[in-house]
């Protein structure tokens, strides 16, 4: 961040003490990696995060566009994760890359906003998208004879846009609770790594109640309720496979999972456990955390699912 800049910060905030401020002009992202040496690396590992992010997604998205074999349900839910992928990729890498590489910490108002927003609903759609896949899963080696009947296009379709619709609506109301908040400084500090909703919501000096109530459902509804029919899915699962008597049936069931349960459990832990232990994680920790947690399981997505699909093509 250049000196006029911070200038303008510590100006702003003398002269606005006691002032009555309804919204900020700019939010000041902290840097989060405070005390961590050698981020300067950090910032350029996720810069090739992000390509290669964009270039898988990009070309499995094409791969699924191309081949009239992958035109099935399942493919459909994951050309929408590889979409929603590159969308949450290009939501936060950027920001994070102008914002510390390159010091531009001050965002104005409408930004953050839109950075908070984008975040909160792509973040949003590939937990919800996962759950889809799930469900995939459920019907192909619980109800196998019914496969064809139950999951079709239409219906991924109608689920697919059914979850588009649940995440707008609660990202909507996310930012709108937000913007009905007052703030009483020009430039408000945020101690995150992007435009936090939490950071932001407890600086404000009004009412701030349905914004910390937004705050504690929105995990709930986007990680609590996933994560319960995963596992819900799981177990039928696994009562169904401990059923199949041939090792052969059961080992080849067992083979369409492996690449859903290895981005479930690369999304879904950290991110989990990260809520779980948040007062006692310490900032740094916890910011690292929530970036790798964001930025890595969208470039591991088509690895995943190419590398796994390779292996059991060639294993039958």
């Amino acid at each position: 961040m250049n000196t006029g800049s911070v200038s303008e910060m510590v100006v702003n905030q003398v002269i606005t003490e006691n002032r009555n401020v309804s919204i900020p002009s700019y939010f000041y992202i902290v840097n989060g990696f405070s005390g961590i040496p050698h981020m300067r690396y950090y910032y350029i590992f996720l810069f090739f995060v992000y390509i290669i992010n964009v270039l898988g997604n990009s070309c499995f998205m094409f791969v699924i566009i191309m081949d009239r074999n992958l035109h099935t349900p399942k493919y459909l839910a994951i050309f929408n994760l590889s979409f929603t992928d590159i969308s949450e990729s290009t939501a936060v890498i950027p920001q994070i890359l102008d914002t510390f590489l390159f010091g531009n910490q001050l965002i104005r108002y409408g930004l953050c906003m839109s950075n908070m927003f984008s975040v909160l609903l792509f973040l949003a759609m590939q937990s919800l998208t996962l759950t889809v896949l799930s469900f995939d899963r459920l019907v192909v080696i619980s109800l196998p004879l019914r496969y064809h009947m139950i999951v079709t296009h239409r219906s991924v379709l109608v689920i697919i846009g059914a979850s588009w619709t649940l995440v707008l609506l609660l990202t909507i109301t996310v930012v709108n609770f937000m913007s009905r908040l007052s703030f009483c400084k020009f430039i408000v500090t945020v101690n995150s790594f992007y435009c936090d909703h939490e950071p932001i919501y407890r600086s404000a000096c009004n009412n701030n109640f349905p914004s910390s109530v937004i705050a504690s459902l929105f995990p709930v509804i986007i990680l609590g309720f996933p994560v319960a029919f995963i596992i819900l899915s799981y177990t039928c699962i696994a009562v169904t496979l401990f059923r199949i008597t041939t090792p052969q049936d059961r080992q080849r069931a067992t083979k369409t999972c492996t690449a859903h349960l290895i981005l479930v459990a690369i999304f879904f832990v950290p991110i989990t456990l990260t809520y779980a232990f948040w007062p006692f994680i310490n900032t740094n920790t916890r910011i690292i955390n929530l970036s790798l947690t964001t930025v890595l399981p969208p470039m591991l997505n088509p690895i995943i699912y190419t590398f796994l699909t390779i292996i059991i093509i060639c294993t039958g």
